[in-house]
């Protein structure tokens, strides 16, 4: 098999976590890959396994999402169960500083059990980014070498509050952290494409995961896409979107092979300390 990618933005668990409005837009979006979905609204591992493995995905980064109150309740728990045993299968974990009086003390909990990453959604958990009961996490992930992922920009789903996705916010975490490895999801889709373009040029260590973009419209939302081409990283927000033809439609933009090459694959491997020997 010749590997052609890296998602570093991957939604699993059962369907039944989600809210209605979630799965419904997910089956208008994918049809196709909801056909993995067993009758009970758990994803069959095997079946996700064999597809990454027949598009040319060698890994892919498994997100929790504990926002109960705009889309789903998918917990850590969950996500670490799901990737056990499968080196393709990176799990992050989510902390959501509204259902947890210690988040600091959870996020060890996480990282002992073998979390890879943390991810923040400011737009659908209603905080924003650099909020104080947060930098502890931030200083232990930049400690530990752990990159930490925040949606940033819009969210058409029931609840979520879109203010809290301005990247701008991400920027004191960036200078205050300047180790800790930031990766902005969606690049501020909607509204701040131009400011999380800027952030990811001037900060070093910002990085921008292409997540839940067409990837036809990529240029138009980051003119300096080829410059700046060791700062992107090829992820999709599936089941949202298939994977295989977001590899098609970034592999088609008029961009430099080596571009694409770190855009889908080079990056995150860096970036994630994937063993490419593995």
């Amino acid at each position: 098999m010749e590997y052609r990618a890296v998602d570093v933005h991957v939604h699993v668990g059962n369907l039944n976590h989600w809210k209605p409005w979630v799965k419904e837009w997910w089956r208008r979006a994918n049809p196709r890959d909801l056909a993995m979905v067993r009758d009970d609204g758990s994803l069959d591992r095997e079946a996700f396994i064999g597809h990454l493995e027949a598009i040319g995905v060698k890994y892919a980064v498994v997100l929790a999402e504990r926002s109960p109150a705009t889309t789903c309740d998918v917990t850590t728990w969950e996500v670490l169960e799901f990737c056990e045993g499968e080196p393709r299968l990176i799990p992050f974990c989510n902390i959501n500083i509204h259902l947890t009086e210690d988040p600091l003390g959870e996020f060890r909990e996480y990282l002992d059990a073998g979390v890879r990453g943390l991810k923040i959604h400011p737009v659908h958990q209603l905080f924003y980014p650099n909020h104080a009961r947060l930098y502890p996490l931030y200083a232990l992930a930049q400690e530990r070498g752990i990159p930490v992922m925040f949606h940033t920009g819009s969210s058409i789903f029931p609840g979520a509050k879109i203010k809290f996705g301005d990247p701008l916010y991400l920027d004191d975490i960036a200078v205050d952290f300047p180790d800790l490895t930031i990766i902005m999801s969606h690049g501020g889709r909607g509204f701040w494409y131009d400011r999380a373009q800027f952030l990811a040029k001037i900060r070093p260590n910002v990085y921008i995961d292409v997540s839940g973009l067409p990837p036809s419209r990529l240029l138009d939302y980051f003119p300096d896409l080829e410059r700046l081409k060791e700062k992107f990283l090829f992820g999709t927000d599936w089941p949202g979107a298939m994977i295989d033809k977001n590899i098609e439609a970034l592999l088609a933009l008029p961009i430099s092979p080596a571009a694409k090459e770190a855009i889908l694959m080079k990056n995150a491997t860096r970036l994630l300390g994937l063993d490419e020997g593995r």
